[in-house]
């Protein structure tokens, strides 16, 4: 058994819910679909983001592959974030505003919603660049045994890029992006499941641990200079708790059934890294987190 999977239950609409603010889009108009190319699904999940939402949403109208299903999840949002887009309404194919668990739980909402060959998801602060889906169409033709497909981001220090599944073991940074970079299938995404709710900052690193570890999908990155969009700095990373965070991180290696034994070593190398840093995490809170979950 897998675990933390939970099948995702593909829907045309959401279900009713009484705390519903607003609901619409393309797909209520029954239009056919735009053509035989691969269709691509794109999420973005917006909570108060009418700063930035619209370029967010530019981006995605200004790609020049068009074959392209738009998802907007909304967590009820209390400034104009509806209100912009409500002024997008045409280009959209599904949003509601709703208030939600989180951040991952309004990313489930949208998968499953998801209708395309690809799917992908997009912050609502962050934008794709114009040539993303026509250089994720290229891997997806040239690279037909993958399962899902890493673009190289900008990010305000510079570019990153690559994909190394080896260092999943040891390391977080062993790919580009989770938002905006990543695409995967359809039925990768199926066999994955949704995205849990029992992490509060890291469940894309349990995801990736499923995808990758347990359920072995393959994977490709894109060249260095093949850039999908840019991440821009702020949002929920601006906002992590970095003691819950570290401990989460392990959390999910021991959920995931990894060798308690390597766990001890990745836990004590960080330790005495941690000791060294000017910005020390509790040796009360190791201690503790130690005594759960290794003795």
């Amino acid at each position: 058994m897998i675990p933390n999977f939970e099948k995702i239950e593909f829907v045309e609409f959401l279900s009713k819910n009484p705390k519903r603010i607003y609901e619409g889009g393309n797909r209520f108009k029954n239009l056919p679909r735009k053509n035989n190319d691969p269709l691509i699904s794109i999420i973005t999940v917006s909570k108060n983001s009418s700063k930035f939402i619209q370029e967010t949403i530019d981006s995605i109208k200004n790609q020049k592959y068009k074959n392209i299903e738009y998802i907007i999840i909304d967590g009820a949002s209390s400034d104009s974030t509806i209100d912009i887009i409500k002024d997008n309404k045409d280009f959209i194919d599904y949003f509601v505003s709703e208030p939600d668990l989180g951040n991952y739980d309004a990313i489930n909402k949208g998968l499953s919603l998801c209708t395309g060959d690809l799917i992908g998801i997009v912050n609502s602060d962050d934008i794709l660049l114009p040539d993303a889906t026509s250089i994720l169409i290229k891997y997806h033709k040239n690279y037909t045994d993958a399962d899902f497909y890493f673009g190289s981001v900008k990010k305000h220090w510079g570019t990153i890029s690559g994909y190394y599944p080896k260092k999943i073991m040891y390391s977080w940074f062993f790919y580009t992006s989770h938002s905006t970079g990543f695409f995967l299938k359809r039925d990768a995404a199926e066999k994955n499941g949704k995205y849990s709710l029992k992490y509060k900052y890291s469940s894309d690193f349990d995801y990736f641990y499923r995808l990758i570890v347990h359920n072995k999908f393959k994977g490709v990155a894109t060249k260095k200079s093949e850039v999908f969009g840019i991440f821009r700095p702020g949002g929920i990373s601006a906002t992590l708790d970095k003691e819950d965070h570290f401990f989460e991180k392990i959390q999910i290696r021991i959920d995931n059934k990894q060798n308690k034994y390597f766990l001890l070593i990745i836990f004590f190398l960080k330790f005495f890294r941690n000791f060294f840093s000017n910005n020390r995490i509790n040796f009360g809170k190791f201690y503790l987190f130690f005594k759960k979950n290794f003795l």
